[in-house]
């Protein structure tokens, strides 16, 4: 980041209600604001309406967007109707982010995958600018530019979100972040609360391929990777890379790349 882009948080935090909490601004925040309900539900002024927001939905806000936000009482699924919401919220400012926001136009509520890498950024945002000692901007800076970054992705990856998108995407997310683990079929369409055959179907409609083979082509890419990058044993390779045992790693990479995985180091390493 240079110093003729610069890029601020102002105040990053997590609220949770519940108690009745609302927010009436005409004129807008002077600043933008970046805000992810992760629990429970609540109400914003969404492209001039006031409509629900519910865990899983990020609205972005640019300077002197009215803004209006309504926490009451909802009805739930089981139980009585309560009170019950939970939002990470980040302000910020700068000529990064005033260049981010007109590179391009972004819907003002996006539903996504409440994944533990996504909600890890605004954690360390938040983390970081509660630090006492050792406080660093250029380190605030950078993870908010991330996490812009990783918007326009999650806007990218999914252009015209439909329920079982949502839920192919979450089970995509679920591979990713498991990939080094062993797990079965049955824990990824258990993820999402649905039947293994309903997964298997909703996966190849939205991605084209299997989980199965998803699965097999991150495992091989974090395996090229320490390949050649590593001295790790080729072993180790494989069982750090979530394979259950190396002759079956053995077999799906020599079919992916052509080579076997020693015939690959070998390879690589003369190529860098």
């Amino acid at each position: 980041m240079t110093h003729s882009a610069t890029c601020h948080v102002l105040s990053a935090g997590f609220s949770f209600h519940r108690k009745p909490f609302h927010m009436s601004q005409s004129q807008g925040n002077q600043n933008f604001l970046i805000r992810l309900q992760t629990e429970g539900r609540s109400r914003a002024l969404i492209n001039g309406v006031m409509s629900p927001v519910e865990s899983g939905d990020i609205m972005l806000f640019a300077p002197n967007d009215p803004y209006y936000l309504i926490i009451d009482k909802e009805e739930y699924p089981v139980g009585k109707p309560r009170i019950e919401s939970g939002d990470y919220h980040i302000f910020c400012g700068g000529t990064w982010i005033d260049e981010w926001w007109q590179r391009s136009q972004r819907p003002t509520r996006l539903s996504v995958p409440l994944s533990e890498s996504f909600l890890g950024l605004f954690r360390q945002l938040i983390l970081e600018h509660r630090r006492l000692s050792d406080f660093s901007p250029e380190i605030s800076a950078c993870y908010l530019q991330i996490l812009c970054m990783e918007i326009d992705r999650l806007i990218t990856d999914q252009p015209a979100i439909t329920p079982k998108g949502y839920l192919a995407y979450r089970m995509k997310q679920y591979v990713e972040e498991h990939a080094t683990l062993p797990f079965l079929l049955e824990d990824v369409a258990g993820f999402v609360g649905i039947s293994v055959s309903r997964a298997v179907h909703l996966f190849k409609e939205a991605f084209g391929t299997s989980i199965i083979k998803y699965v097999n082509d991150v495992r091989l890419e974090m395996a090229r990777e320490r390949i050649t990058f590593s001295p790790m044993p080729l072993e180790q390779v494989a069982e750090t890379c979530g394979f259950a045992n190396y002759t079956y790693f053995h077999r799906v990479f020599r079919s992916r790349f052509g080579m076997s995985p020693r015939e690959y180091r070998v390879h690589s390493r003369e190529q860098v």
